[in-house]
C-alpha cells in the first residue's frame, strides 16, 4: 500500500494518513515543498518506506484514534484504499477522505463517512492546464457524493494571478447550484517556488465574502494562523 507517513492529534483523537502518488500534476502542490505534515517542527528522517495494511491498522488501533483522514498527495491512487477504509470502519474509526475527486469508487464511498473534495478550478481549460486532466469527472463525482448523502465539503487554494477571485466565484456558484449548505473552505497558497506569491489576508477575506453571496458556510485560512491542535509524528 502507499501510506508512507502518519501524524496524530491526541486532543481530537485524529490520525492523518499520507498516501504517496497522484493522478494530477499540479505545479503548486504543497508536497513540492514538503512530503510530510507541514505542521511538524521537524521533518522525519530516514528512507521513505511504504507501510502495509496490517501495520497501518495496528498503528491506528494502538493510538486509540477515533478518526482517520486519508490524504496525501492523493489517496485514491492506492488500489488498497477501499480495503483499508472498510477495515478501519470495522474498528469503529470514522474515515474521512481528502481527495481531488477524479477517482471515486462506489466501494470506497461505502466506507467513508465524510468527503472533502478539492476543486482546483471550475474552468475546464484552466483545470486541464493546472492538473493535466479535465474536470468533468471531478464535478460529476462531487454531485455523486452529494446525491449519496455522504457529508460533503469543498476546498480550493487561492493563488493570486492563477486561481483568484474570479475562479473562486465560479467554484462557489457551482457548489451553490448543487446545495448552498455545502461547506466551502478557501486556503491561502503557500509558495513552493517563486512563480506565484502568497495571497494577502485581504484577498482571502474578500474572496470569502464574495463566496458567501452564494454559500451559507464559507471558511478560510490566511496562512498565518496558529496551530489549534498539537500534531505529533507517528511514522
Amino acid at each position: 500500500m502507499k501510506v508512507y507517513h502518519i501524524t496524530y492529534s491526541p486532543s481530537i483523537k485524529t490520525a492523518c494518513l499520507y498516501f504517496y502518488g497522484c493522478n494530477f500534476r499540479c505545479s503548486f502542490c504543497i508536497r513540492k515543498k514538503s512530503m510530510y505534515d507541514i505542521h511538524l517542527e521537524n521533518e522525519p528522517k530516514g528512507k521513505l518506506r511504504m507501510l502495509g495494511t496490517g501495520e497501518v491498522l495496528r498503528i491506528i488501533d494502538g493510538l486509540g484514534a477515533e478518526r482517520a483522514i486519508m490524504m496525501g498527495y492523493e489517496p485514491t491512487v492506492d488500489p488498497e484504499l477501499p480495503d483499508l477504509a472498510e477495515r478501519l470502519s470495522d474498528l469503529n474509526v470514522q474515515v474521512s477522505l481528502l481527495t481531488n475527486g477524479y477517482e471515486l469508487s462506489g466501494r470506497l464511498l461505502g466506507s467513508v463517512e465524510k468527503v472533502c473534495l478539492s476543486i482546483k478550478a471550475y474552468s475546464e481549460g484552466l483545470h486541464r492546464r493546472l492538473t493535466g486532466k479535465g474536470n468533468g469527472r471531478v464535478l460529476e463525482n462531487f454531485r455523486k457524493v452529494h446525491d449519496l448523502g455522504i457529508p460533503l465539503s469543498a476546498e480550493s487554494i487561492y493563488i493570486p494571478g492563477l486561481i483568484d477571485l474570479d475562479e473562486i466565484m465560479k467554484i462557489a456558484r457551482f457548489i451553490s447550484s448543487i446545495d448552498p449548505e455545502i461547506p466551502y473552505h478557501i486556503d491561502a497558497y503557500i509558495p513552493v517556488d517563486d512563480r506565484w506569491r502568497a495571497p494577502t489576508a485581504k484577498e482571502i477575506i474578500d474572496a470569502a465574502l464574495e463566496a458567501k453571496k452564494y454559500l451559507k458556510n464559507v471558511s478560510y485560512l490566511c496562512g498565518d494562523e496558529r496551530l489549534e491542535h498539537e500534531v505529533i509524528q507517528v511514522v
